[in-house]
């Protein structure tokens, strides 16, 4: 089946767009580019392309339940094949403004939650390399 359209971003919304832009080009890579004081586009590279969108009154999604006006998505990051990998990417997003949303049984999941700086909540994941 042919598809309908192809994804251009994922547009997470923020108080501060370039704070945020500027915080998952830490963590993924590429340059933010301010299209205006709203709207600021981050192409990852060998990645999707991210834009962060100023939203007055913005209010952080809920984890792991979101309320009703909430808007919920997460972004998983491959943060390397061992949890020493892993414990150091850790390390590095909570310098960055990051904190932890649930590090619980992470080792049974492969995965642990945190929330980026304007509350949104992402992944770091450790994935067996083949």
């Amino acid at each position: 089946m042919a598809p309908v359209a192809r994804l251009r971003s994922v547009v997470l919304d923020c108080p501060d767009p370039s704070e945020l832009a500027v915080f998952y080009a830490a963590v993924a890579g590429g340059t933010p580019v301010a299209e205006d004081e709203d709207w600021v586009v981050l192409q990852v590279p060998s990645g999707p392309r991210l834009a962060f969108q100023r939203a007055p009154g913005h209010t952080p999604p809920a984890w792991p339940a979101a309320d009703h006006d909430s808007q919920q998505f997460h972004l998983d990051f491959d943060a390397g094949g061992t949890w020493d990998e892993v414990d150091a990417a850790e390390e590095k997003v909570l310098a960055l403004g990051a904190r932890v949303l649930d590090r619980e049984d992470y080792e049974k999941k492969d995965f642990r939650v945190y929330a980026d700086p304007a509350g949104h909540p992402f992944c770091l994941c450790r994935i067996e390399q083949p």
